[in-house]
């Protein structure tokens, strides 16, 4: 029943054996709609199995509970009530030990009633796979007259040992976290290979400023399995990673709230953990960090500030994610690195870059006149892929990568708009730079962009353009 119902999103949804990297990490609003409708046509197909006989009917609860995806808040009250009335009748089949992966995201507008959720966490205690995209509703009335609906409690029902957590998406709503999540956390810390925490707090920079700062007391962590970590935090909070024990970390991500990288956290983490590192994504856009915040203080016989060694923190980077969003370095004002943080690195191979759609969108907007055959609208992308492309700065690159799923869309459509007669002059200059230099370019998938593919979009656009001034 498993694999008569499975998709390409989600060939097997309890399939936890390959640490998790973030290439294949999905971002786009577009993609994900894509998984969730691809998410309930599985879930329709297991229900219309469910119905064949009563024999059937009882082997098809575990496939129809094992992955729970919660969209809407009135998704999580009807599941909360299903397992409630489960328990009560007792000739019913319990779903409840059945789920193993359950993932919450909803709209903001739609989030889903705490105490909903420890309903569910309460009757699903063989968890596998836990995910919260900001999707549970704060009432810190209802937390103080209701405390099993808090967010301490949630967390401490999800790590209960019974859950053998290995992937873990957890949202802080409050700056605190490591108060009360760092000690539960080491219940179910032995086998957790993927943590994410993110941040969901509106009054983040202010809360950030009144905290305590870390100290040698603070509780120290272990988490022995953990190969992927992700985080959207401020700067006080990665001083608390950076005394976490990981010894087989190899995959970060990070999203700054507070954009303080020039501060102790930031650094003692990196100076700590950075040398694990294979692959590294800075999942926001560099164009977004003011200078000032950038440097680290200068000594006082040193006339000029020393900038971030992301380089030397972490000498065996193999893999780079970033934005196509950069901005120019006031400190190399002739290129654009791919990001601020990390203008060059002698090992690097691999990089990948998110949101090049929205990137080249913009950028037509911004010109919308111009000739078909002016680079101009596209004068600074270029420019940032050749920066990639310099030899001194990545003298070991062998592969770039358009992460983005909606240019690769933009770039096979063969759209007879001017917006995609650009789009694919654009990828033909690319891919001119990244063969000269002896480079791969890869769409989102890490398959191959070829001339060959790119001329079968020209042909496309020129016979559907035909068609249409023949019309």
């Amino acid at each position: 029943m498993r694999e008569a119902t499975a998709t390409s999103f989600y060939p097997d949804p309890l399939d936890v054996t390959h640490p998790i990297s973030f290439l294949h990490s999905p971002h786009s609003p577009s993609l994900l709609q894509l998984r969730l409708r691809q998410y309930r046509s599985s879930v329709h197909q297991k229900c219309v199995l469910a119905l064949v006989s009563q024999t059937w009917n009882t082997l098809a609860q575990e496939v129809l509970f094992e992955f729970v995806w919660i969209s809407r808040a009135s998704q999580a009250r009807t599941l909360a009530l299903t397992l409630l009335s489960q328990e009560c009748d007792s000739r019913t089949v319990k779903g409840g030990p059945f789920i193993r992966r359950l993932h919450i995201e909803t709209p903001m507008l739609e989030r889903c009633d705490p105490a909903d959720l420890r309903t569910i966490l309460d009757y699903a205690p063989r968890l596998v796979v836990y995910s919260d995209y900001r999707s549970v509703r704060r009432n810190l009335y209802e937390e103080f007259s209701n405390p099993r609906s808090s967010p301490e409690q949630l967390f401490s029902v999800l790590a209960h040992p019974n859950n053998s957590l290995r992937r873990l998406s957890w949202t802080n709503y409050d700056v605190s976290f490591y108060l009360h999540t760092s000690p539960m956390l080491e219940t179910t810390a032995m086998n957790l290979e993927y943590l994410e925490l993110n941040f969901c707090s509106p009054h983040l920079h202010s809360m950030t400023r009144s905290m305590a700062p870390v100290t040698s007391s603070t509780f120290t962590l272990t988490l022995p399995a953990l190969r992927s970590l992700k985080v959207t935090l401020d700067n006080a909070t990665f001083a608390v990673l950076s005394t976490w024990s990981m010894p087989v970390l190899q995959n970060l991500s990070v999203l700054s709230a507070d954009f303080s990288y020039a501060g102790c956290g930031f650094s003692q983490f990196f100076i700590i953990h950075g040398p694990k590192l294979t692959q590294l994504e800075l999942g926001h856009s560099s164009s977004t960090i003011e200078e000032h915040y950038l440097t680290i203080p200068p000594y006082h016989n040193s006339p000029s500030p020393r900038t971030i060694p992301l380089d030397t923190w972490c000498p065996n980077l193999q893999e780079f994610i970033c934005s196509a969003d950069a901005e120019w370095n006031w400190q190399n004002p002739d290129w654009i690195a791919p990001h601020i943080l990390l203008p060059s690195h002698p090992a690097l191979k691999f990089i990948g870059i998110r949101d090049i759609d929205k990137r080249l969108l913009d950028d037509i907007a911004l010109a919308p006149n111009t000739a078909l055959d002016d680079d101009t609208p596209f004068f600074m992308l270029l420019e940032q892929m050749g920066s990639i492309l310099r030899r001194e700065a990545f003298p070991s690159l062998l592969y770039i990568r358009d992460m983005s799923w909606e240019s690769d869309v933009m770039r096979r459509s063969g759209d007879p708009s001017e917006p995609g007669t650009r789009i694919v002059k654009f990828w033909k200059k690319v891919l001119e730079r990244c063969r000269s230099r002896g480079v791969w370019l890869e769409d989102y998938r890490g398959f191959n962009i070829t001339s060959r593919d790119l001329k079968k979009v020209e042909a496309r656009i020129w016979r559907r353009s035909i068609s249409t001034s023949e019309t």
